[in-house]
């Protein structure tokens, strides 16, 4: 155990570190193509967090002195990917070079996987500057394997495209089986690949490298991306002849609209001797639709010919280009009718560094493990050439950052239809309204965030700093989400004396509890957890009512909603518990204190009692005041002082702590923790609880389940107790059965968009 003062390694600088910690790189691959270079390696990251059961068995309560502090160290994986234009490897490879620990030596005699075409005319380059022997990689099969490892790992990598559509860009739902699909990798030519097979099926020539050919001879351009920024200003209808050019309208008989195109760069054949009456700019855009509309119309024939409906695209002329994803993306849909869909990558740049990096790594890509992008180490989605630089050689570059995760992830098994399973309840991309409230929201209490990290760390000299950077990042992030919408734990001290005082008051309430008539306790337990679901810092209304008031559980009952309840699923869920007791229930749980240990606490003591397990699933990592799992395994020790009941559950292992793999306070059950997964199906679970705003209303509200499930949250945001057509404090008690919700039957409960005046929307219940 590591008992020294906090890490002071929080490092939040105006701008992504470059090549991050290259100091500890321990293997390395790369992608060579002839305009863009990406470098990718593997480095270690000590991770420090507080060792709870050390605390107690010291007899200690941990509080904010940094020297009482035992800490728990770990060491984790993060893969780095850092891509730039190939005109500046050496340089690259130069900075590389030097900032590796121990110099040239300690990587002689080790490998480098390379691919891409660059692979082999600068073998001897690599060798020179990194001492490193070059292992060369297919390309394809990089390709293919990269794209694999990105749908199944990374949240939101794939979209679809629609030029100025509210949104503009629509993530996918992740989907438990990414097979079959096709790859079309848009490089100088163009590839075509099935991916469930690693099998090149076809492709075209006319590909990037036609466009930046023509283009060339075409226009003055210095380079692809001022083609496609030239290609952008232009109105190809000058060049192009299009359907009314020749009949004057549209073509009904065939069904041909006259704005399509009936013949590309067609006006020109009639202009050879005077080119100067088309700009280049007009010249630039016919030329991307014509490459566009032909590898559109290869790619859905190859698509409708195997019976994929889903393609991806790749390669460096898409680049996340807007015009040049909307022209594939019209072009797919006209050619197939809309039976295929045009999808593209947030990371498609990586795909061949990072199949090249997998490629002998294969432990990487293993089961057992689960990937998360670090987006504070990460570019985005933002322009589709290097955007920072690497100050010392002035090099701009982009990079990506992925986390691994010890524990693996899976979908929940009680999920009625996992392919089509969305957490979230509103989707802040397209609910232009929301989003603007919630950003704004979030932006308003960063001071709290910031005063509370400092307050966690009093005796740090440079926690101030710190907390203001982090604010000064934050706000800079928050701005740019607002335009682009797709892409340690600071309360450890309050959770600890919000704990200490609840569990002081356990012995009391259970006794009161048990002192209830049975129809009284049952709803008496409902709403102590509703109450319990008041303490949460992370609600601007309740976290003033708890700084300035001496605000207790008491007063917690006394501001929620009297019955009847917004949504009042109470009465069927007490007729429920006079029949039959469940096998075992898995409670999500939310806040720390009075929400868990006097609302949760005797609610799942009560199922015990009628012979049912339960399964207690907290966050694997800190969000606000959430429980964590470590944190969680404490509390039930220490309640086990308390009630016997608790304890000899403990010990029978009919109550049992699991972590979620989830490190926020909402729930996405298609990344749910494996071992709680295949626990929930071991045991049988027949009942879910999901409790708290982040779990039951903003995430999951909608999802149908194949087991019986309980939704309990106060609405304590007055924004959106107002769209759910209620007031602040009003409550969700949602009780529903599996038979609700088979074969594709309407939820009770639908959240339906209705104009309620211009200027917001209500959301009906």
């Amino acid at each position: 155990m590591d008992t020294k003062s906090h890490p002071k390694s929080i490092k939040l600088p105006d701008t992504v570190e470059v090549f991050g910690n290259l100091k500890n790189a321990k293997r390395f691959a790369i992608d060579i193509g002839g305009s863009l270079t990406k470098i990718a390696y593997y480095s270690t990251v000590s991770h420090r967090r507080v060792f709870y059961e050390a605390e107690k068995e010291n007899g200690k309560s941990p509080s904010s002195e940094e020297d009482n502090l035992v800490y728990e160290v770990s060491e984790g994986a993060r893969l780095h990917f850092i891509k730039f234009e190939t005109k500046y490897i050496e340089s690259c490879l130069d900075f590389v070079r030097v900032n590796l620990v121990n110099t040239r030596e300690k990587m002689l005699g080790k490998v480098i996987k390379a691919t891409g075409g660059g692979a082999y005319k600068y073998t001897e380059l690599l060798q020179q500057k990194l001492g490193l022997s070059v292992d060369k990689e297919d390309e394809m099969s990089c390709l293919i394997k990269g794209c694999n490892f990105l749908l199944k790992n990374i949240s939101d990598e794939a979209f679809m495209f629609q030029r100025h559509g509210n949104p503009e860009y629509k993530f996918q739902n992740a989907d438990p089986n990414i097979f079959p699909y096709l790859l079309v990798n848009i490089g100088s030519g163009v590839s075509i690949m099935k991916c469930d097979s690693y099998e090149r099926i076809g492709g075209t020539a006319t590909g990037g490298g036609t466009f930046w050919g023509l283009g060339s001879l075409l226009t003055k351009a210095k380079g692809f991306d001022e083609l496609l920024e030239l290609a952008e200003k232009g109105d190809h209808r000058n060049v192009d002849m299009l359907v009314r050019d020749i009949y004057g309208g549209d073509y009904k008989t065939l069904g041909l609209p006259g704005d399509l195109i009936a013949s590309s760069f067609g006006k020109a054949m009639h202009n050879h001797k005077d080119h100067t009456q088309f700009s280049e700019a007009d010249l630039a855009r016919s030329l991307l639709f014509t490459i566009s509309n032909d590898v559109g119309q290869v790619a859905s024939l190859y698509a409708m010919m195997h019976k994929l409906n889903k393609v991806y695209f790749g390669g460096y002329f898409l680049r996340n280009h807007p015009l040049s994803m909307h022209t594939v993306s019209f072009s797919i849909n006209y050619w197939s009718k809309g039976q295929v869909q045009a999808l593209f990558l947030r990371h498609e740049g990586y795909l061949g560094a990072i199949g090249a990096f997998l490629k002998g790594a294969e432990e990487y890509d293993a089961d057992k493990y689960s990937w998360l992008e670090n987006y504070a180490g990460s570019s985005g989605l933002r322009s589709p050439i290097p955007t920072q630089v690497l100050s010392e050689q002035g090099v701009p570059v982009d990079q990506l950052e992925i986390d691994r995760w010890e524990s693996a992830v899976t979908y929940c098994p009680l999920l009625l239809d996992p392919a089509n399973y969305v957490p979230d309840t509103v989707d802040l991309t397209q609910d232009t309204e929301a989003r603007e409230y919630w950003l704004q929201l979030f932006e308003e209490i960063l001071d709290k965030f910031a005063v509370r990290a400092i307050q966690s760390q009093p005796h740090s000299d440079t926690a101030k700093e710190r907390a203001q950077k982090f604010k000064e990042k934050s706000i800079s992030r928050l701005h740019y989400l607002k335009h682009q919408p797709f892409a340690f734990d600071p309360y450890l001290v309050q959770k600890q004396m919000d704990n200490d005082k609840a569990l002081g008051l356990l012995a009391k309430r259970l006794e009161y509890l048990d002192g209830l008539e049975w129809c009284t306790r049952q709803e008496t337990l409902i709403s102590s957890v509703l109450a319990g679901n008041m303490f949460d810092w992370g609600a601007r209304e309740v976290a003033d009512l708890m700084e300035n008031t001496d605000f207790g559980f008491n007063e917690a009952r006394s501001k929620i909603q009297a019955r009847p309840w917004l949504v009042d699923g109470l009465d069927e869920w007490i007729d429920r518990l006079k029949g039959p007791p469940h096998k075992c229930a898995a409670i999500f749980i939310d806040n720390s204190g009075m929400d868990f240990v006097l609302g949760i606490l005797p609610f799942a003591r009560e199922l015990l009692q009628r012979g049912t397990k339960v399964i207690l699933c907290a966050n694997s990592a800190p969000a606000l005041n959430d429980v964590t799992y470590l944190e969680l395994v404490v509390i039930l020790k220490q309640a086990a002082t308390v009630c016997q009941i608790i304890h000899e559950s403990l010990n029978k292992g009919t109550l049992l702590a699991m972590e979620t793999a989830q490190g926020g306070p909402s729930l996405d059950l298609s990344r749910l923790n494996l071992d709680l997964a295949k626990a929930m199906s071991s045991h049988e679970v027949d009942l879910l609880v999901l409790e708290g705003m982040g779990r039951a209303l903003h995430t999951n509200l909608l999802a149908k389940f194949t087991c019986e499930c309980l939704k309990l949250a106060v609405i304590k945001n007055r924004w959106l107790a107002t769209r759910l057509g209620g007031d602040t404090f009003s409550v969700l008690c949602k009780y529903e059965r599996p038979n609700e919700v088979k074969g594709g039957e309407s939820l009770k409960l639908k959240i339906c968009p209705v104009p309620c005046t211009k200027e917001t929307t209500k959301i009906h219940i």
